[in-house]
């Protein structure tokens, strides 16, 4: 698989989740758009580790997994966010019984 491909894959998985992100109201909805997104900046992250190798600098095992790493961190980013994200979708949904981000208002009180 070619550079070009992984890019390409990386770039349609996030359009498809920046739209799910901004066109939905359900949190839940949104919640996973955000993660696919993620998902697709981690693509890109390990894609491009494998194919550039930055210039002058020897090729050894700490170069060749900088994408990876970023992608552990990123998936760490991540798994806090859900925590926190279906914290807040839970007191949602005890609050006003739905996940419709239009009643998301009725938090702050």
């Amino acid at each position: 698989m070619s550079l070009e491909a992984v890019l390409i894959i990386a770039a349609i998985l996030f359009a498809i989740g920046l739209y799910g992100a901004l066109a939905r109201r359900n949190a839940l909805v949104v919640l996973m758009s955000i993660e696919l997104m993620f998902n697709a900046v981690n693509l890109t992250f390990v894609g491009l580790a494998r194919y550039i190798v930055p210039a002058g600098i020897q090729q050894d095992l700490g170069t060749l997994l900088t994408g990876q790493v970023f992608a552990v961190f990123i998936i760490t980013v991540a798994a806090a966010e859900i925590a926190l994200g279906l914290g807040i979708v839970f007191a949602m949904y005890r609050n006003s019984e739905s996940v419709d981000l239009t009643d998301a208002v009725e938090l702050r009180n």
